[in-house]
């Protein structure tokens, strides 16, 4: 028999060696079995009851922690454990070098998965793309040329109006290639596109762009065509009746809204608009980018938005505002309402803020747009395809002060401003050809234009705005097409820019 080596055991050994021969002698004897007796073999009966109910019983220290069991997990002491990941992940015990395995204290609970593929979540799966179709009949693309229409009138309509022996016709037929046809085949499907065709990935639009700019581009990219009307037009274009709400701010050509869908030569009117805007002259109508199924084979045509609001034009000028060079050279020089100045009746001055003559000016200078201040091609060398490269046309500039001004447009209510039309813009002019008649008699220029031509930023403005066209993108040759159109535009603010310092020009805010 070995010593006990733990208190307990010694305290267990020490009062069996007393119990044991006292209750055997008790019950063995015959002495009287007296109270004291009594109680004291009952106290060592019991003692000797629980030593026995403790034989094979295993300490807990040496007892197996169970793989499975439907409790929380608890350590030692009996509190939750509750960094105990629910993944089945966690590496099995670590073996010790004796060769025993060290248990844990902890129960290890696997929790199966109630999905057995990911969730759906809501906005992070793309929508399938459908395409909803509208079966038109022949007979009702017949109609849309013979049914009664519309009759708008504005400067756009009288611009465009033909005049007998007009020398521009020969340039319209080359420009369209062939005449406006609907596309042939009884069972025509004219998709209604669910995406829009202008992009706005992030919070908001570029600064330059107001809301109602935004919200005109939508309606011309997007809308579905209601009716197409034909225009007394020597350019070939056509007036488009878009489905859209007659509560939007943007004047319409009757109930609902309307644009001016004009030739894939004149796409340089879509490129226009957003120069306009990032040089903060904001002087230009809302231009898109648009294919049409069910016209010309579906080339990509520039929309303008249409503007009831325009005063009417004379057909001779196609202005609202009657001006030749020379009367417009007197302007010039008498600053009409400048400063808040009323002009003498004198001076011949019209209603228009002298300002308004330099940032036409420039923004004409930029695309070399010559239809305005120089009908007659006199500032530069015409090419052949050029309308004022016709046999005649340059023979009116030995007497320049009698040309009359085109294209001078204004507003009904705001009479001081101009509204740049018609602004189809030439990047193949080449530097030496650039046509500096149109600033002429300029002696300021606006100060926000010019901050934007030097602070280096052109490039990256116009990149992001012209990607909101889709379409104008994409038909321009994605972004390497792009570059090239702005690398033109780069080089002639350069060129502006050196002018403006040559002839000491004053650069002046222009917010009036």
């Amino acid at each position: 028999m070995t010593c006990p080596d733990k208190p307990g055991q010694l305290i267990n050994w020490f009062v069996c060696s007393l119990c044991i021969p006292r209750v055997l002698r008790l019950w063995s004897s015959r002495r009287p079995r007296t109270r004291r007796n009594l109680l004291l073999g009952t106290a060592c009966a019991l003692y000797l009851g629980f030593l026995v109910s403790q034989v094979g019983h295993v300490s807990p220290q040496h007892r197996r922690a169970p793989e499975k069991g439907p409790y929380p997990n608890v350590d030692a002491a009996g509190t939750p454990f509750l960094e105990l990941p629910l993944d089945g992940t966690l590496a099995p015990p670590a073996n010790q070098g004796n060769g025993t395995t060290l248990q844990p204290n902890v129960v290890y609970i696997t929790l199966r998965s109630k999905r057995s593929k990911p969730a759906n979540i809501r906005g992070t799966v793309k929508p399938k793309r459908r395409k909803k179709y509208v079966l038109a009949s022949l007979s009702q693309r017949q109609e849309m040329w013979t049914k009664p229409s519309i009759q708008p009138h504005g400067p756009l309509v009288a611009a465009e109006a033909d005049i007998p022996g007009n020398p521009h016709k020969e340039e319209v037929d080359r420009g369209w290639g062939r005449p406006w046809r609907l596309a042939q085949g009884p069972d025509l499907q004219l998709p209604r596109t669910v995406e829009s065709n202008i992009r706005i990935y992030s919070e908001s639009a570029p600064s330059w762009l107001s809301k109602e700019d935004i919200r005109g581009m939508r309606l011309l990219a997007d809308s579905a065509i209601g009716d197409i009307q034909e225009l007394p037009s020597q350019s070939g274009a056509r007036l488009l009746v878009l489905e859209g709400s007659s509560k939007n701010k943007w004047p319409s050509c009757d109930s609902n809204p309307c644009g001016l869908l004009k030739r894939p030569l004149d796409m340089s009117e879509v490129f226009a608009f957003h120069l306009d805007r990032i040089l903060g002259l904001n002087r230009t109508l809302p231009s898109v980018s648009r294919k049409s199924e069910f016209i010309q084979d579906g080339h990509p045509c520039p929309v303008i938005l249409w503007d009831s609001s325009l005063s009417p034009t004379y057909n001779g000028s196609h202005s609202s505002v009657s001006l030749t060079w020379g009367t417009y050279q007197q302007l010039l020089k008498q600053k009409c309402w400048q400063n808040g100045r009323a002009p003498k009746a004198e001076w011949g001055c019209t209603e228009v803020h002298h300002h308004e003559w330099s940032k036409m000016a420039l923004f004409d200078f930029l695309l070399q747009i010559y239809n305005r201040l120089d009908v007659n091609c006199c500032g530069f060398r015409p090419r052949k395809e050029d309308a004022c490269g016709q046999k005649g046309m340059r023979l009116k500039c030995d007497n320049q002060d009698t040309v009359e001004l085109t294209h001078i447009v204004q507003r009904k209510h705001d009479p001081r401003h101009l509204v740049f039309i018609d602004n189809k813009g030439f990047f193949d002019r080449s530097e030496d050809n650039l046509n500096f008649k149109l600033l002429e008699g300029i002696k300021e220029f606006p100060e926000s234009a010019v901050s934007v031509l030097k602070s280096q930023h052109l490039r990256e403005k116009l990149l992001q705005s012209l990607f909101l066209d889709k379409v104008y993108w994409e038909s321009q040759g994605g972004r390497q097409g792009i570059e090239k159109l702005i690398d033109v535009i780069e080089q002639r603010a350069k060129i502006l820019l050196t002018y403006i310092n040559a002839h000491g020009a004053k650069v002046l805010p222009m917010n009036q």
